[in-house]
């Protein structure tokens, strides 16, 4: 998903069309490697053969190795129409032709998008595709794993509008009460051990649907992964919570992101923890937001794997994944052509945090900090990213880390470029 939104990011910044395409029985493609026999299928045995088998040369669903087969088939067609592969992203192929014109393609099992800054490539490219595999060609990219896409004159805007009222319809919860933010700011949650049990089915089916439902509302990401710890053994008070947050999505069901045409096509980061949050054990909440053409095309909200004992601990543990991530995404924007700075501006809200990341005058107090997290000390020392303070108002992260007054959620979630679908004339 970090990949899509990226190119869709991208797209949004340059002015370019994305274009669909799905392969019809794509397994059905996929030419095996190994001995593989099958039963003769009911209906078609041969009499006189009844003890013998087939010998299956193409791949048939069901097979463990059909997945795979198909995608070293539609891999090895790329490698011979002189795609590029992105050795970061499996999925992502990228050509460029003598006259530097770029053609974009990211491939998910049996849908494909593509996108590029030449027509006549991606006609072409359709064509050969077309010939060489039994497609149907969806057109511009409208929907997409559950996405819809909205291609307009100053930008794409991202969705799920359809998907959240299915997911409304099939709880309940269709005709409740709209709230205006997903968790009470000042809510803490734990394993309410006294408390009533719930139906754990029921509980995990929810929790899974609103997951999904995150891929374009990081708006949600805090408040789910919060009611995601309690899986195993939920409680009333876990299904309130859950039920707060599709109450929220009823009254935003429209919501989604709006990449800008005018936009800065840079990259950015925003990083924030919230010290020691989990009652539990006492685990501090790591996260993190992406910005490009003024949308947000990679989050995270997640518990930080230690115990950390100071506020600029948690922030560094924080800020090192972050960058990590920064890594990455660099890479595969270069694949696509987007060389752009070498160093990525990664805004924090604690100066303790950059001090320490540039140097280790704070030795005394950080001694005891994993190797694994000063690994952000060296990418700083290097210039891939630089650490840059920002005020608590401005950090974006701060809405996937912790519940906040409504004023202040409103107006991060406009930040990540969260927002109703704009109106098409």
């Amino acid at each position: 998903m970090d990949t899509v939104r990226i190119i869709l990011a991208l797209a949004a910044h340059k002015s370019w069309k994305v274009y669909q395409l799905d392969v019809k029985s794509a397994f059905l493609h996929g030419e095996l490697m190994e001995d593989v026999y099958v039963e003769q299928p009911k209906g078609f045995e041969k009499k006189e053969e009844l003890n013998k088998v087939y010998k299956l040369r193409k791949a048939l669903y069901g097979l463990k190795q059909a997945p795979r087969a198909w995608f070293s088939r539609i891999e090895a067609y790329f490698l011979r129409e002189g795609f590029e592969k992105c050795p970061s992203e499996q999925t992502l192929f990228v050509k460029t032709n003598n006259r530097g014109k770029l053609l974009i393609v990211s491939l998910y099992v049996d849908d494909l998008i593509y996108t590029g800054n030449d027509d006549a490539m991606m006609r072409e490219f359709k064509d050969s595709m077309m010939k060489e595999f039994d497609m149907s060609d969806l057109g511009k990219m409208r929907y997409f794993l559950g996405l819809e896409v909205q291609q307009l004159q100053d930008g794409i805007f991202i969705s799920q509008k359809k998907y959240a009222m299915d997911v409304l319809r099939r709880f309940g919860m269709e005709k409740s009460n709209a709230v205006l933010n997903p968790i009470v700011p000042g809510f803490k949650i734990s394993k309410d051990e006294s408390g009533i049990e719930v139906d754990g089915t029921f509980y995990k089916q929810l929790v899974g649907s609103l997951m999904y439902l995150t891929s374009t509302r990081p708006d949600l990401m805090y408040a789910v992964s919060l009611i995601a710890r309690y899986m195993s053994q939920p409680t009333e008070l876990h299904l309130m919570a859950a039920k707060r947050v599709l109450r929220y999505v009823k009254g935003t069901v429209g919501f989604g992101i709006l990449y800008k045409k005018e936009a800065s096509g840079v990259l950015t980061a925003y990083t924030d923890s919230d010290y020691a949050g989990c009652l539990e054990d006492r685990k501090s909440t790591s996260g993190y937001a992406f910005m490009m053409s003024s949308g947000a095309v990679a989050w995270s909200s997640r518990k930080q794997p230690i115990v950390t004992l100071s506020t600029t601990e948690a922030e560094f543990v924080a800020a090192a994944a972050c960058a990590c991530q920064a890594i990455w995404m660099k890479r595969v924007l270069k694949m696509l052509g987007c060389e752009g700075d070498k160093c990525t501006t990664v805004f924090c809200d604690n100066s303790s945090t950059i001090k320490l990341s540039k140097n280790p005058v704070m030795h005394g107090r950080s001694k005891h900090i994993g190797v694994r997290f000063h690994f952000l000390r060296d990418l700083s020392k290097e210039g891939v990213v630089q650490l840059v303070h920002c005020g608590s108002q401005e950090q974006i992260a701060d809405v996937l880390t912790k519940p906040l007054k409504l004023e202040q959620f409103q107006k991060l979630r406009g930040l990540l470029g969260v927002c109703e679908s704009p109106k098409v004339n």
